[in-house]
């Protein structure tokens, strides 16, 4: 199938920018790639995932979107909180997922510098981000590129955790308001913010940037 032309001004900003980005990324010691479109990222993600591998994942709408945790539960053993229970089994499963062989994820924020920046209310997704998993495979629409890390910082807690927020029925500020008032909820999203500036073990994080927006 041919592949459309990509001629709107945000996509030619996409495609000049996403490979910079991804060079930035692998500077830092992450393996990285850019993918134009959603389709190309799917098939990206899929043959990073080897064979057997248990799979996992954190919250994520850019996963959904791509129709990323349909094709891997159909080729898998995978680790599904949502299939709980209950509330402990899900927290049990959680803990279990950062044992798995590779886990999912998107970021709330990258630099242009090559820099992740991502907030968690659990902190399952960050936790899974640091250690336990073998790998790693991070996607992210282009519109989660920032200028710099303080960008990503500002990005993600004034915009991403607001909307993020949204999904759930804790009574935080942001969750009514919509706008970050740096809370000290019990309940609130930002429990953890983590600054990921390099990948250690060089290689273990994988970047698919994708040029499209996608996420929040």
């Amino acid at each position: 199938m041919k592949t459309r032309e990509r001629t709107s001004p945000l996509e030619k900003r996409f495609d000049k920018l996403g490979p910079r980005v991804v060079e930035a990324l692998k500077r830092r010691h992450f393996d990285a790639c850019y993918c134009p479109t959603a389709e190309e990222a799917l098939e990206k993600v899929l043959s990073l995932i080897p064979a057997g591998d248990t799979v996992s994942w954190g919250g994520s709408l850019t996963l959904a979107q791509l129709g990323i945790l349909e094709k891997v539960k159909q080729t898998n053993p995978v680790i599904d909180r949502a299939t709980a229970s209950s509330p402990e089994e899900g927290q049990e499963l959680m803990r279990k997922a950062l044992l798995c062989d590779t886990y999912l994820m998107s970021s709330n924020a990258i630099s242009e510098d090559g820099q992740l920046y991502n907030i968690d209310g659990n902190g399952n997704r960050v936790a899974a981000l640091i250690y336990g998993p073998k790998s790693v495979i991070v996607v992210a629409g282009m519109n989660k590129i920032t200028s710099t890390i303080e960008d990503a910082e500002t990005r993600a807690r004034t915009f991403a955790a607001p909307v993020n927020a949204q999904r759930f029925s804790n009574e935080t500020p942001c969750n009514i308001t919509g706008s970050c008032a740096d809370c000290l909820s019990k309940t609130s999203v930002c429990a953890s913010m983590v600054r990921t500036r390099i990948c250690r073990p060089a290689g273990k994080i994988k970047g698919v940037l994708v040029g499209e927006e996608l996420g929040f």
